[in-house]
């Protein structure tokens, strides 16, 4: 069995940081970049499917250099190679930008599953798993909780609201979307660690996948105008009084917001 794993390398903000000017983003000066969290319970799943089969566990990511640290995490704990897109018009590239590049990097690897994690802790899209479903026109379910291979399907329990739990079968290839909690991620050795750097990690650009200008900005759904603070409001006004009392001024300010 192949597995392709697409990842990201998230941006964590420090307690305290500035942003650039005009609200372009923030200061890298203070961000610390780490793999998403739920991007190792995805790996953790292929890597389980994967072993003793003679299987292989392919991780793909768009970022910059700074994405190589969670490739290298990834193959440290038992990906067998990598695969980092990238060029400097991706910068400011949107979760669907992303999708169409990594399908593009996935469609010719020919994987029998693609796992992505639920959503990027920093975005917090939830978006990238699926439109990259779309992208490749595979089969999708999203917020899996539990899978089971048999055969040329695989059996997934896919979470809902209130704790209710699907079951679905769904035909192979196909890609899910991987929710924390499905499994317990495994640490990499110091041994492992050392020899992640021998393995391949491949960078190629867009250009290298038959991918153009064209066709990401045709992909594109959205784009970032710019980053601010809240604006603080003028603070809460307190009422003093009986209950009856604070309950008749509450009515009366009810009243004249509502006829204002």
């Amino acid at each position: 069995m192949k597995v392709v794993v697409a990842v990201k390398q998230v941006a964590a903000l420090d307690d305290e940081f500035e942003l650039l000017e005009g609200g372009a983003g923030v200061d890298p000066d203070f961000l610390e970049w780490e793999l998403n969290e739920w991007d190792t319970f995805s790996l953790e799943a292929a890597l389980a499917l994967t072993e003793g089969d003679g299987g292989e566990v392919v991780v793909v990511t768009v970022g910059d250099v700074e994405a190589d640290e969670g490739l290298l995490a990834c193959l440290a704990k038992g990906a067998d190679r990598a695969v980092r897109v990238w060029d400097e018009s991706l910068a400011d590239a949107d979760a669907l930008v992303v999708a169409r590049v990594l399908a593009a990097a996935v469609d010719r690897e020919t994987p029998d599953l693609v796992l992505c994690g639920v959503q990027s802790s920093d975005a917090v899209n939830g978006a990238t798993g699926v439109a990259l479903a779309a992208h490749l026109d595979l089969p999708h379910v999203a917020v899996v909780k539990g899978l089971d291979v048999e055969g040329d399907s695989v059996t997934v329990q896919r979470e809902l609201e209130g704790g209710l739990v699907q079951v679905v079968r769904v035909a192979m290839p196909a890609l899910l979307t991987i929710q924390t909690g499905i499994n317990e991620p495994r640490y990499a050795t110091l041994r492992a660690i050392k020899q992640a750097r021998e393995k391949p990690l491949d960078v190629v650009d867009p250009g290298a996948l038959g991918l153009d200008g064209d066709a990401l900005g045709a992909a594109a759904g959205s784009r970032r105008r710019r980053l601010g603070h809240h604006e603080k409001g003028g603070g809460a006004q307190m009422l003093d009084g009986s209950p009856a009392d604070v309950a008749s001024r509450i009515a009366e300010i009810v009243r004249e917001r509502m006829s204002a």
